[in-house]
């Protein structure tokens, strides 16, 4: 990873896709463009030059994150390395994992059937009928 200081910048889709947020430069220009990345509480576009120290704030899927740009690269390299170029806010941090957390909990009190039920159990569904219909 190149992290020299005399770098004036980095494009904003390239540094997101080195940073591993993204798994393409097209999907990281996507995101940019629908508004899902703030640079400083700003829209940004894909070609703006972002430099250390600046912050931003980005959605990808239903994780919110908000990071502090410490190193610039403008080439993908292995994940611990990848992490080094961001400094993620503790709040960020603690809040994404608890909303992760909840949806997990959500998601668990619901087991999908193994498979098609057999006869016995269809004439036990048609014999409820609509439950939410009384």
């Amino acid at each position: 990873m190149t992290t020299a200081p005399d770098i004036p910048g980095v494009r904003l889709d390239i540094w997101l896709w080195a940073a591993r947020f993204y798994k393409t430069r097209a999907l990281a220009k996507h995101a940019i463009e629908g508004g899902k990345v703030d640079v400083q509480g700003q829209g940004a576009k894909a070609s703006r030059l972002l430099k250390t120290g600046e912050t931003l704030s980005l959605k990808r899927g239903e994780d919110l994150f908000e990071v502090q740009v410490v190193a610039l690269s403008g080439k993908r390299g292995p994940a611990a390395a990848a992490q080094a170029l961001y400094l993620e806010s503790d709040a960020s941090r603690e809040t994404r994992l608890r909303l992760a957390a909840e949806r997990r909990a959500a998601n668990a009190g619901y087991r999908a059937p193994a498979g098609k039920p057999d006869k016995r159990a269809r004439r036990l569904i048609q014999a409820l009928g609509d439950l939410d219909a009384i």
